[in-house]
């Protein structure tokens, strides 16, 4: 995997906003923030997308990151935020280093909704037949 901007902030190479920093995990402060708080949380273990994400480094993101929602509103007063993970390219991943960001909303903030993340999508009528020989498969998958 080619190093990416978030090892050289793991090793400490480019300064960062430190947040919360174990063994497994790393957060900080986003450099181009779409909210005053804007939080990314990495592993320290490198993959590029969730899939690849070993289960230890997996289970240590998942222990942190409701912490650290809880200390992104704490901190900024938000009542409610986004958490928002996307995985390669056709999924806007930017850093291809496995990562969350924790955003902050606030009505009438700073930094409105129409000025930074627009989470908006068509949905469409499901196919049952389809989705359940998805779902099958995807079970399947899953079986030990």
């Amino acid at each position: 995997m080619p190093e990416t901007i978030f090892d050289k902030i793991i090793r400490g190479q480019i300064p960062c906003h430190r947040v919360y920093d174990d063994a497994f995990t790393l957060a900080f402060l986003d450099i181009n923030p779409i909210a005053p708080g804007h939080t990314l949380v990495i592993p320290k273990h490198a993959a590029v997308t969730l899939g690849e994400l070993d289960d230890e480094s997996a289970a240590a993101i998942g222990r942190v990151l409701p912490r650290i929602c809880r200390a992104v509103c704490a901190a900024t007063g938000a009542s409610q935020y986004n958490v928002l993970q996307n995985n390669g390219p056709l999924a806007h991943q930017a850093v291809m280093h496995v990562h969350f960001h924790v955003i902050p909303r606030n009505p009438g903030g700073e930094h409105r909704d129409e000025a930074g993340l627009g989470v908006r999508w068509n949905a469409t009528a499901i196919d049952h037949a389809m989705a359940g020989q998805l779902a099958a498969r995807m079970r399947s998958l899953l079986s030990p």
